[in-house]
């Protein structure tokens, strides 16, 4: 029991993930209920009404994440930017060409295989392209902490990407898979920039009006991120518990397995990108789970946006277990290496900013 319990603290987020997806695959009325009633409406605002009219609790929810994420950043974590440009641009540009790229070749591994039928499959593969595109997860910031590896470095990738994402997540995924089915590139825009860009802003701002006393909040927002990361799920899980099991277990587990195929092989590219570009041990370990580990709760709200009632929402949901599954593993074999110990005030800001932005 002890054990048990041990493990349960340890491993928070998954557990709490894991067991509210159970629950809303096998009780979905409450989950439907609150994803039918609770939104806000913007039908009023010109351009969102044709576009973008209702801004739903998925959104809602990642919003209050990316605010929380906001709030943690200070004009200092900009400066690496200008400090190590370098390392921040091949971080950017391994992240979305390795990862959209291998989600596009997994997807076309899928198609092959036929798992679900035509149509499922087709669905399933723009869930993998679509995750494939979206940036890295504050996942990667905390597992590179464990790993030992850059922490500063792997944050300054996240929020640049994470800034990026607006015009690179749904122009590439108009790319990649719009011959597959229908990509509304404005929908997926203006979801990126209301439930992202908008809620870190607002977190500056509301940073740079606080000053420190925004370390009161710390405990309270990692909790908050915890529980918000869980419930997205469950929303995606429940409302669609139709879908997921009309396909099969079979085509589930397939799936299940191309997901985690796309993650390993961000995180080999990763390495291997990071040692052709001379990178040093931590920066290397950085590299890695910078571009293998998605924000996976992002690709859930897109995929629930921008392609309802589809089973593109498969892969995503499935990430958000399997990159919480995978990250640890690795990090833990990075950590078990030697490596230069990097400097514990840097590290330590920059782990704040990464566990209290959330773990997707």
């Amino acid at each position: 029991m002890n054990r048990f319990i041990t493990f349960y603290k340890k491993n928070l987020l998954v557990c709490m993930t894991i067991t509210l997806a159970m629950i809303s695959l096998v009780f979905p009325e409450p989950f439907i209920w609150l994803t039918a009633n609770i939104a806000i409406d913007l039908s009023a605002i010109p351009f969102l009404a044709a576009n973008f009219p209702s801004l739903g609790l998925v959104n809602i929810l990642l919003g209050v994440i990316m605010f929380g994420m906001g709030m943690t950043l200070t004009a200092d974590d900009f400066k690496l930017i200008l400090k190590r440009p370098t390392d921040v641009l091949v971080g950017i540009f391994s992240q979305y060409i390795c990862m959209a790229g291998f989600g596009w070749l997994v997807a076309k591994l899928l198609l092959v295989l036929g798992a679900g039928g035509p149509e499922a499959c087709a669905q399933i593969a723009v869930g993998l392209v679509l995750l494939g595109c979206v940036p890295g997860g504050t996942a990667s910031n905390v597992m590179t902490f464990l790993a030992k590896g850059d922490v500063p470095l792997s944050i300054t990738i996240t929020m640049c990407t994470t800034l990026l994402a607006p015009v690179l997540t749904p122009s590439l995924t108009l790319a990649l898979a719009g011959q597959w089915i229908e990509v509304n590139f404005w929908n997926m825009f203006l979801s990126i920039v209301l439930v992202v860009l908008v809620p870190i802003l607002l977190g500056l701002m509301v940073h740079a009006v606080l000053g420190s006393r925004v370390d009161r909040f710390k405990n309270a927002l990692v909790k908050m991120s915890t529980i918000c990361i869980s419930l997205v799920v469950a929303l995606c899980v429940g409302p669609n518990r139709g879908q997921i099991t009309s396909v099969g277990l079979g085509t589930v587990a397939i799936t299940a397995l191309a997901v985690a195929l796309h993650h390993l092989l961000g995180l080999v590219s990763g390495w291997y990108i990071a040692k052709l570009f001379r990178f040093n041990e931590q920066k290397t370990r950085a590299l890695s789970l910078e571009v293998g580990l998605q924000n996976s709760g992002l690709s859930c709200t897109l995929a629930k946006t921008a392609f309802p009632d589809t089973m593109a929402i498969l892969p995503c949901v499935l990430a958000t277990v399997i990159h919480q599954i995978i990250g640890p593993v690795v990090a833990g074999y990075f950590a078990s290496r030697p490596a230069q110990k990097q400097p514990c005030k840097e590290a330590g800001a920059a782990v704040y900013s990464a566990a209290a932005a959330s773990q997707m």
